[in-house]
């Protein structure tokens, strides 16, 4: 985690960086509300008790005494029958509302969230929430409706490894402090009313400026104490809520513990005030009438502060004929706590994005995915599978002038953000990410120890900390524990130990919300105890949703998953579409998700789990228990909203998580409110979240569909072909000044090896440069080359290097040049043999080759004479890792069987079998997994007529098979050329 910076006991504490308070409506109980309590109450009593009594005295017991007879059907209806046949309909209203008070009073009072629905009870069920709600609005806020995260990004001091969570005001957190709350509090009243007294008696010495103190409250209904509140009540601003922090912070408080964070808070701890705070439930004169407990905690605590060293400096000034000798200790005078805090913090410097650059260098790329390292990883590995996947299918065609032999090359907007992921994109990262989070599932498992409930995860520095629900116990090695029992904590040293493990991904809801402090918080969508409402401006929110969909649908660390986006992002489906799904309306979505809940709730009883947790460990672990995340993007009306709500009650235990949308921060039973602002601020203050947001703009999300939607393999796939993006001049005239041989060992001709150690990264840097003609950014030259970042003086150092190593062209223009946007690119004189092997194969398909046989035969064996093994095959270890990013990786066997398979058709015209059985076995030197040539191979060899020889190919084949068998077609084949082949590999078997 992020170290916080502290102060000593003379110099000013710095603030956190990027802690701005944003202007958040905070709900506080005012007068208004308690006349509004009263009003309920008063309605609750007349429909409760006012109701019933009044039938009873003006009607009586309107049903009959006895049973009645037939003959009481067919007597008259008078007006006595019709308006006892009413006093029953009232009677049954008033049970029914009753139970609906019942219910709602219960819910309120456990913290459940929100309660079950009385059969045929809407309105009434409706009315007797908002009676209750307005009577509790006195002792609860919106922080009681759920758990809260606290601490969230920031750290411990001294000597512990920072913390990534801390789990505050969660269910029983407090159940086990609630004798020794009610006692603080007991005690608090004791001192306000005596304090009060003592000082309309005029007997207080205390003035504005003395030392205050402030005892924490204990929950009170659903209602837990915050710093935020007591600023608002006591300083009149909430935000001031960091002065109290500050005055208190690292003190020793009665039960031994300390305040670390000013998002964690304990009923009976003591917090020292500015000296302006003012309101009833301080204590200004610990000696004035207080129990000699609270006056020794409170002595106690006041020789923790800062001020304690200065009293008894003062002591040792005067010891001589200062003293007293008496036993009243006075508490020291406060320092000023004016505005200081605030201005500190608007003194820090903002940190810069991650990988960002200076103002004019950034060259346009969008900021949003520099920043985003999981999501843009994410991103950047689905489509690469996703070329992949076009190519490989498109193998399965022809063997030349086929769609997806080039992939199309991203012009503008899909250029920009193609580069930003390149730039962005943290794949170690996701990488560790998924091994830690398997391998803590797999030490559980052995121990056979359940999953906890986690609510939230932080990345800081490659350290993974992880916030439970409620105590697990001592995590399994090399896990530790964190700040207390709430807290797991992994370093990255240890996390590179994981290998890969086969197990169920664990927690597959956690996705990136944004950074405070430097660290990135992750948010358990899954895991949330109900929903989790978002509210801003419609085009901030969609921002939110739209990175929340991107990265749930391409992380690295899930399985199997169902997003299901409401109100927006129909065309992101095509980033996955076998996760995405979309919706058009909410009855749809309602519908769906009533089904599911029933179905999932049923599944769990019937495999006896408690949860989708205990379900992802053991033999059906990849089975099922996938988790199902809704994502709506509009507001719902009030009545959908509260059977979102309701669903949402139990959907923790089942794997299912809701993100809502809201107008603004009030929806029916959303756990958590977040807000994220135009500033791009994702702001929960009960939560004590402030975080820069990770966001996804309309434009860039456009132009990532764009990258999608162009490399879909079912997208047009009789559609012209794509050229080379760089043909070579084949002709003798053409002889390039600069020649490059990538594919097989890397060598360079026409150039003098460098001098020095910077020789490997010219190479490398030069490498890539070749695989990209269409230009490389300079950002993306600099990530590859030092994934871990690096300055851009060195990074431009590094350009000018290179460009005086490759020199310039008899004309004097330079070899190595920059575009009007920025990239750099080659001059055609550099070429290298990838470029030559790409020209030949085209000439050969599309070219001259297409109607001349001569040209097209030479230009193949030419080509396949290139091919000398795999693409840069004595690359060290540790560099080029950038490839990882690439298709060249599958696209240069595609091109190497596609020249064979050429090839071999040619001589297979002329009934050459022997020249076209050398060209295939020569391509699988460098695709060996190519099905297509070991069929062709098939052919060519029934073609000599040899059985012999096909029955030995055919064995051998099985051979490297292994225990997956041949492939359907190459076994198809085998059964035409050679019906008994099946035979003759038993019998050699």
């Amino acid at each position: 985690m992020a170290r916080r910076r502290t102060s000593s006991s003379t110099g000013s504490p710095t603030g956190p960086r990027n802690r701005t308070p944003q202007p958040v409506r905070i709900r506080r109980r005012t007068f208004g509300d308690f006349v509004k309590a009263f009003f309920a109450f008063l309605a609750l009593l007349v429909l409760v008790a006012g109701v019933p009594g009044a039938l009873a005295v003006t009607v009586g017991w309107p049903l009959p005494h006895g049973v009645p007879s037939l003959d009481w059907l067919q007597q008259e209806i008078t007006v006595t029958t019709f308006l006892h046949v009413l006093t029953v309909i009232v009677w049954l209203a008033w049970a029914q509302f009753t139970a609906c008070v019942l219910v709602e009073v219960k819910a309120a009072l456990s913290g459940v969230g929100i309660p079950g629905r009385v059969p045929g009870a809407g309105p009434s069920q409706l009315l007797a929430r908002q009676l209750v709600a307005a009577l509790l609005l006195v002792g609860a806020t919106a922080a009681s409706l759920t758990p809260g995260l606290s601490q969230l990004g920031h750290s411990m001091e001294g000597n512990q490894k920072g913390t990534a969570a801390a789990a505050q005001q969660t269910p029983g957190l407090f159940a086990q402090q609630q004798e020794q709350a009610a006692h603080a509090a007991a005690a608090l009243a004791e001192q306000a009313s005596h304090a009060t007294a003592h000082a309309d008696a005029g007997g207080g010495t205390a003035k504005h400026g003395d030392t205050k103190y402030y005892r924490i409250q204990p929950p009170e209904g659903r209602h837990h104490d915050s710093l935020w509140e007591i600023a608002q009540r006591h300083l009149g601003d909430g935000r001031r809520y960091k002065e109290i922090y500050e005055l208190n912070k690292d003190r020793i408080q009665p039960d031994g513990s300390r305040l670390s964070e000013a998002s964690l808070i304990r009923p009976g701890w003591i917090m020292e005030m500015p000296g302006d705070a003012h309101g009833g439930e301080l204590v200004e004169n610990p000696d004035a009438h207080v129990s000699s407990e609270v006056r020794q905690q409170i002595h106690d605590y006041a020789k923790t502060g800062d001020h304690a060293q200065e009293q008894e400096q003062e002591q040792e000034q005067h010891a001589s004929g200062g003293g007293s000798g008496a036993s009243h200790t006075s508490v020291p005078e406060q320092r000023p706590a004016s505005d200081g805090g605030q201005e500190r913090q608007h003194a820090t410097p903002a940190p810069a994005a991650s990988g960002s650059t200076s103002a004019g260098h950034s060259f346009g790329l969008p900021e949003a995915l520099v920043g985003a390292p999981l999501l843009a990883a994410g991103l950047l590995g689905a489509l690469g599978r996703r070329r992949r996947q076009a190519m490989w299918q498109s193998a399965l065609g022809a063997v030349g002038g086929r769609r997806g032999m080039e992939p199309p090359t991203p012009t503008g907007d899909a250029q920009d953000v193609q580069d930003a992921l390149l730039v962005g994109a943290d794949p170690e990262g996701v990488r560790l990410l998924d091994r830690s989070l398997r391998g803590l599932a797999a030490s559980l498992a052995a121990e056979s120890r359940a999953l906890p409930v986690v609510y939230a995860a932080w990345l800081s520095n490659g350290d993974l900390h992880l916030q439970l629900a409620q105590p697990a116990g001592k995590p399994p090695t090399p896990w530790q524990l964190g700040q207390d029992q709430t807290f797991w904590l992994l370093a990255r040293s240890d996390a590179e130990r994981y290998e890969e493990v086969d197990t169920a991904a664990p927690y597959p809801g956690l996705v990136s919300l944004g950074t405070m402090d430097d660290s990135r918080l992750l948010l358990n969508l899954e895991a949330v105890p109900g929903l989790v409402s978002l509210s801003g401006r419609e085009a901030d929110r969609a921002a939110v949703f739209s990175s929340v969909a991107a990265e749930l649908a391409t992380n690295g660390w899930s399985d199997r998953m169902t997003i299901t986006l409401v109100g927006f992002g129909e065309d992101l489906t095509a980033l996955a579409p076998n996760r995405l799904r979309h919706l058009d309306g909410i009855e749809a979505l309602l519908e769906t998700m009533e089904a599911e809940t029933r179905q999932r709730r049923g599944a769990l009883g019937a495999a006896g789990h408690d949860s989708v947790l205990t379900g992802r460990t053991g033999p059906a672990q990849h089975t099922r228990w996938a988790p199902h995340l809704v994502l709506l993007a509009a507001q719902p009306s009030a009545e959908d909203a509260v059977r979102l709500a309701e669903l949402a009650a139990d959907a923790s235990r089942l794997g299912i998580g809701y993100l809502v949308g809201a107008e603004s921060g009030d929806l029916p039973g959303a756990a958590w409110e977040m807000e994220i602002t135009a500033a791009g601020k994702l702001l929960a203050p009960l939560l004590g979240l402030e975080l820069d947001a990770q966001l996804l703009p309309a434009t860039q999300q456009r132009a990532v569909v764009e990258l999608f939607v162009e490399a879909d393999p079912e997208r047009d796939p009789d559609g012209p072909t794509n050229a080379p993006p760089f043909l070579v001049d084949i002709s003798e005239q053409g002889r390039p000044a600069v020649y490059a041989r990538l594919v097989g060992p890397y060598e360079i001709i026409g150039l003098d090896t460098p001098d020095g150690e910077r020789s490997a990264l010219l190479h490398e840097a030069l490498a890539l440069l070749l695989l990209h003609r269409e230009g490389v950014h300079p950002r993306v030259l600099a990530s590859a080359l030092w994934p871990r970042g690096v300055t851009e003086d060195v990074r431009d150092a590094l350009v000018e290097r290179l460009r005086a190593w490759l020199g310039a062209d008899p004309d004097g223009t330079p070899r190595l040049t920059t575009d009007e946007t920025g990239r750099l690119t080659l001059a055609k004189s550099v070429v290298s043999d990838l470029d030559v092997l790409r020209s030949l194969y085209y000439e050969a398909t599309q070219g001259k080759g297409v109607d001349n046989r001569a040209v097209r035969g030479r230009t193949l064996t030419d080509a396949l004479v290139l091919v000398r093994g795999p693409l840069l095959a004595d690359r060290p270890e540790g560099r080029y890792r950038w490839l990882t990013h690439e298709i060249i990786d599958a696209q240069l066997p595609l091109l190497v069987a596609d020249i064979g398979l050429a090839l071999s058709a040619f001589h297979l015209e002329k009934d050459r079998a022997e020249r076209a059985i050398e060209a295939l076995n020569a391509a699988l030197n460098s695709a060996p997994a190519d099905e297509r040539l070991f069929n062709e191979l098939l052919r060519a060899t029934h073609a000599t007529g040899d059985t012999d020889r096909l029955r030995s190919l055919a064995a051998d084949l099985v051979g490297r098979s292994g225990a997956r068998g041949l492939p359907p077609r190459t076994e198809a084949l085998l059964d035409e050329l050679l019906p008994t082949w099946r035979d003759s590999v038993a019998a050699a078997g």
